[in-house]
């Protein structure tokens, strides 16, 4: 038997190691929904072969035998695209968002637009046509200034307009299942990093480019600022069972790897994994001005995922760098991945 996935923010680096996750296992149809506003078409092919649809052209995904993937480029604002791409699929996976602190601080308008009027499209899609699961990319960041560990438990308060419209957006999945019985998960991911992560501008992911381009690294603040930084492939793991353990309906679940580190710190372990490659070039590190919405400490308590998703995560931070520095290195550095 077939599953079906809509993804939305498919081109992604999240979106593309879940579709290659997905392929390499077999027995899926996967249609993807993005804007192209940050993935891109030559990004995704770098995961799969994949057919371009227009919403007029839309195969059923029963009889869609022979392409796995499917492209359909649109913006999740579009709610009548949302109920059209939807229809006939097991799974929506709605990883499309306007990502981080900085953006939402500059534009907390388009942060709430995308954010919550986006994921209220489509959660109003998989009621109307009665999707078994819905899968929402949340954050940690509805938690905000707290004592960590962060848990599934604690007052919500949100420091960044980014985590404001991510908790809005678990309000709706709340209120989605409980109210129309739509079968909702929220998974909290902490701070993601691994391959196909060229174009995310989180630390690592930025600190490996600028080292590679031979540019100096700078650390918002005094680096002693706290995440919890978990490897791609335990989050799809986490995704995975998101979308097919049963009654799990209406529950948020911290995703991370449990470990509080420092932004000092991964900035010295990365430095540390890249002297194992030979590379010998000085690294300079400046510490400028805290940044506006950012909390102090951030890591989380998983023992909710450990006991009802049955989910681990299998790498720890040394491997997770390793893994990733390889990627880059052995990609040029202007390779469009």
């Amino acid at each position: 038997m077939v599953v079906k996935w809509l993804i939305t923010g498919g081109c992604g680096f999240i979106g593309r190691n879940l579709i290659k996750n997905l392929l390499e296992e077999g027995g899926h149809f996967i249609r993807i929904i993005d804007n192209l506003s940050v993935g891109t078409k030559d990004d995704l092919a770098q995961v799969c072969q994949y057919d371009e649809k227009e919403i007029n052209n839309l195969c059923s995904p029963s009889t869609s035998s022979l392409a796995q993937v499917e492209l359909v480029q649109g913006d999740i604002l579009d709610e009548q695209l949302a109920l059209e791409v939807v229809k006939g699929f097991d799974i929506v996976v709605h990883l499309a968002a306007n990502t981080g602190v900085g953006p939402s601080v500059e534009d907390p308008r388009f942060d709430c637009f995308a954010n919550v009027v986006g994921t209220f499209n489509y959660l109003e899609a998989a009621r109307i046509n009665k999707i078994k699961r819905f899968v929402f990319a949340s954050s940690g960041a509805p938690a905000g200034e707290c004592e960590p560990p962060i848990h599934e438990e604690l007052p919500p308060h949100p420091v960044s307009p980014y985590g404001a419209s991510k908790l809005a957006g678990e309000g709706y999945c709340s209120a989605y299942f409980r109210t129309f019985g739509v079968e909702t998960v929220c998974l909290r991911f902490s701070n993601v990093y691994g391959p196909l992560s060229k174009k995310k501008d989180s630390v690592v992911a930025k600190f490996i480019k600028r080292i590679m381009e031979g540019k100096d690294l700078e650390i918002y603040g005094d680096g002693n600022q706290t995440r919890d930084f978990i490897y791609i492939d335990d989050l799809i793991n986490a995704v995975r069972l998101a979308a097919s353990v049963g009654e799990i309906g209406g529950e948020t679940f911290q995703i991370a790897a449990a470990r509080e580190t420092t932004v000092a710190e991964i900035t010295q372990e990365i430095i540390k994994t890249f002297s194992e490659f030979g590379y010998s070039g000085e690294i300079n590190v400046n510490f400028t001005e805290p940044r506006l919405g950012d909390v102090k400490r951030n890591f989380s308590d998983i023992s909710k995922a450990k006991n009802i998703l049955k989910w681990t995560p299998q790498v720890n931070l040394q491997d997770g760098l390793h893994k990733t520095i390889t990627f880059f290195v052995n990609k040029n550095s202007s390779a469009d991945v």
